[in-house]
């Protein structure tokens, strides 16, 4: 089942030059603050900053759809002609991500919550 469009991340060489302009974009200041991720909530959206987010391959940002199993929503994405940008992997507590790129060259990311939870 695909709950939709929940996370979106930015991929950014400056956080706290980043982290400043989306608190001030936002009006909100970050619930999770760490060098390696700086995560707000905007309803049901997380936005999050990503300091290796070009490291990890990431040219802007990437829409993450929510998934109740990602391993049958990546092999779906992958029968209809995507490859695989980065593979499934476990980013913390069980929340596991990939990201997919379709035929028309677009990348499209995936997120599993553990046990099923939204973020």
């Amino acid at each position: 089942m695909n709950q939709g469009i929940e996370t979106v991340l930015y991929p950014v060489r400056d956080l706290d030059r980043a982290k400043k302009m989306f608190s001030r974009l936002l009006d909100i200041e970050p619930h999770t603050d760490n060098s390696y991720y700086v995560g707000y909530k905007m309803g049901n959206i997380e936005i999050g900053l990503v300091p290796n987010g070009f490291d990890q391959g990431m040219t802007g940002p990437l829409c993450y759809y929510t998934v109740s199993d990602i391993r049958e929503s990546r092999q779906l994405l992958l029968d209809a002609g995507g490859k695989v940008v980065q593979d499934i992997r476990d980013v913390g507590g069980g929340k596991l991500v990939a990201s997919i790129q379709g035929p028309e060259g677009n990348v499209i990311g995936l997120i599993q919550m553990p046990d099923g939870k939204h973020d």
